[in-house]
């Protein structure tokens, strides 16, 4: 129950309704409803004092009349907004039931058929605003909600995708896993494409897509994919899937409290899901499929198993894709915005193909200690962040330096915690900044070093890793040698330890994993992965796992190089120096042997990977015309003389 003072209130807001239900008791079939509801409630027949109770009475829209048209019409829709949007603040405020104001609401929404937070047009009329109702069929209610109107056109834009994928086995580089099958959501966009998530597609090996409402599934192409951000393209080439097919178009970013709604192909159900919520907080986070930070939006949606790659509704457009929720949370939801997608688009409509986002290739720390800021001479109210590590392949190397504080990016002010303003109160990362310009451009890097300011432009790229973060849709490379299974070391690797890799697998391997920059262009860390038993490595079978640091005296850059090291050898030994002072020596004519015989033993059909197979080819045909350009040039000069 509510205090005097608050039905007083409450009886004010409401004064426009109860005058609009005395008017509407005058029309003879509503009057005649309202009478016989009231009398089942046991309610007197006064419209005006029984308003909250007797609106319980008329589950179904009033009955369409021309008295009752002329009397909506003469109804001000804007003081129905003001007093619906005051009585939600009287529910959120406690001082009523927000589940009593919501009832409420829903009544006058289900009479008049229009949203009460979203003015409609303007008629010709500025004095009144025209709403049309229809008459209820049997079986049928006569009115649509707004959100489905709103989103009515989005049903037909997304598409269910039906996806065959097959994964490397990353310890047996050779074989792949057994293929399987998943789900995900696309959407139409323009240019005959479908946008969905780069994790619906990884390592496909067979794609169909399906309109909503059709039972025709149509093969599709993947025509870009983007891993870090988690987007890929697809299309398809028959021209009966694009008949009568709508496409969505981009909004903006949303607002906090911004009210969106997810559309895709959950797992729960086979036919087009739809699920509201609203924006809850935009920063950055990682994106767990290609472990990139970019800014992404937090929504209290629903987002589940096949949602992935569906749009997010707002305004009729497009405000982002849904491709993630937070493990252990309830209706904690994560869409990639506009910007990230218009970033993914512009490298492909620019290059073919996607580049990726951009870095600095800086580790930063902030400077929020007054003591670490006094020590670096950062006079008060100048702020920034230290700079720890620099990647040597990135041009920051070449220009900044250890112990740098970086105080501002193209002229935006860096504050002490590696924010920059973002609107309104809202802050993000600077490195958003960074990660928006495109590849190969150039970023205005103001720092402060030992006290003065310096400005730099610094050419921008994607980053540059020694152990790479994801390998999707390639094969591993691999190299066997009597036995000697060598192979780069990357994170899908440490992934085949299970959930836990972090603290299962080989702690060396995870250390040079994660702490450990290139020193220089095409650089590998190369591991001895494991040893295939036989007579001419007996012995060495303990010794996986390791890092392979030289050959025969030369260290090693990379598996090519590894490769043409241990083809080329001369010498009647072959020695691999291993890390923690390990050491493998073959005799190199009986391995070159036993080769053949460990690969058909373990049915392996090549002793390396593809790439490395077109390598060899490669360079066996250029030895092959450089013999032959020689060959000519001695023809030539014999036929002179």
């Amino acid at each position: 129950m509510v205090s005097f003072s608050r039905s007083r209130a409450l009886r004010r807001l409401l004064s426009p309704l109860v005058i609009l239900t005395q008017r509407l008791s005058c029309c003879p079939n509503n009057a005649n409803r309202m009478e016989r509801g009231n009398r089942v409630m046991g309610y007197e027949s006064n419209p005006v004092s029984n308003f909250l109770k007797s609106i319980h009475c008329f589950p179904m829209p009033l009955v369409k009349s021309p008295a009752h048209e002329e009397l909506i019409d003469t109804v001000p829709i804007r003081s129905l907004q003001r007093m619906s949007k005051s009585a939600l603040e009287f529910g959120n405020a406690g001082l009523l039931s927000r589940s009593f104001t919501v009832r409420k609401v829903s009544y006058l929404r289900s009479i008049y058929c229009f949203n009460f937070f979203q003015l409609p047009a303007k008629s010709e009329n500025p004095g009144t605003q025209h709403v049309h109702t229809e008459a209820v069929s049997s079986g049928e209610s006569s009115t649509r909600s707004d959100a489905y109107a709103a989103i009515e056109l989005a049903l037909d834009a997304v598409v269910k995708v039906f996806t065959v994928t097959s994964s490397p086995n990353y310890f047996l580089p050779w074989q792949n896993k057994p293929q399987r099958e998943l789900t995900g959501s696309g959407f139409v966009i323009s240019g005959r494409r479908i946008l969905t998530n780069a994790h619906v597609v990884a390592d496909q090996t067979f794609v169909l897509v399906r309109k909503h409402g059709s039972p025709t599934k149509y093969r599709a192409e993947v025509q870009a994919v983007g891993h870090e951000c988690d987007l890929a393209l697809l299309t398809v080439n028959n021209e009966e899937f694009w008949e009568g097919v709508n496409f969505l178009e981009f909004g903006n970013i949303p607002y906090l409290q911004e009210a969106v709604a997810v559309v895709g192909y959950p797992q729960g159900g086979d036919n087009i899901s739809v699920t509201k919520g609203v924006v809850s907080r935009v920063e950055l986070s990682q994106y767990t499929h290609g472990a990139a930070n970019l800014m992404a939006i937090q929504i209290d949606a629903a987002i589940n198993p096949g949602n992935s790659g569906g749009p997010a509704i707002m305004d009729e457009k497009v405000a982002g894709v849904a491709f993630q929720n937070l493990a252990g949370a309830e209706n904690i939801g994560y869409i990639i915005p506009v910007p990230v997608i218009e970033h993914f688009m512009s490298d492909v409509n620019e290059w073919g193909k996607y580049i990726g986002f951009c870095t600095l290739g800086v580790s930063c720390q902030p400077t929020e200690n007054v003591q670490l800021r006094d020590h670096l001479k950062m006079p008060p109210g100048l702020t920034g962040v230290l700079v720890n590590k620099i990647n040597p392949l990135c041009d920051s190397h070449r220009m900044l330096k250890k112990d740098d504080v970086i105080i501002a990016f193209d002229g935006v002010p860096i504050a002490n915690d590696g924010t920059v303003h973002f609107r309104n109160r809202e802050r993000i990362t600077f490195d958003h900044l960074v990660s928006m310009k495109k590849a190969g451009g150039t970023g205005a890097v103001r720092v402060l070093r030992d006290g003065v300011q310096h400005e730099f432009h610094i050419k921008l790229g994607p980053p540059q890793s020694l152990v790479p973060v994801h390998q999707f849709d390639k094969l591993p490379s691999y190299f066997i040698f009597a036995g000697l299974v060598f192979t780069p070391l990357t994170q899908p690797y440490l992934h085949e330890y299970g959930d836990d890799w972090y603290n299962t697998s080989p702690r060396r391997l995870c250390q040079h994993a994660l702490t450990e920059l290139p020193k220089k262009l095409g650089e590998q860390i190369i591991i001895l992965s494991q040893v295939l038993m036989d007579d001419i490595n007996t012995g060495y079978e303990r010794l996986s796992e390791f890092q392979v640091k030289k050959v025969n005296g030369v260290e090693v850059d990379n598996l090519k190089h590894l490769r043409h090291s241990v083809e080329s050898c001369t010498e009647k030994s072959l020695r691999f120096d291993l890390d923690d002072e390990r050491v493998v020596v073959l005799n190199y004519e009986d391995a070159k042997d036993a080769t053949s015989r460990i690969l058909k033993r373990h049915r392996i059909p090549s002793a390396m990977s593809l790439d490395l197979m077109e390598d060899a080819e490669r360079e066996e045909l250029e030895c092959k015309e450089r013999a032959d350009d020689a060959s000519i040039e001695q023809t030539v000069a014999m036929s002179k003389i």
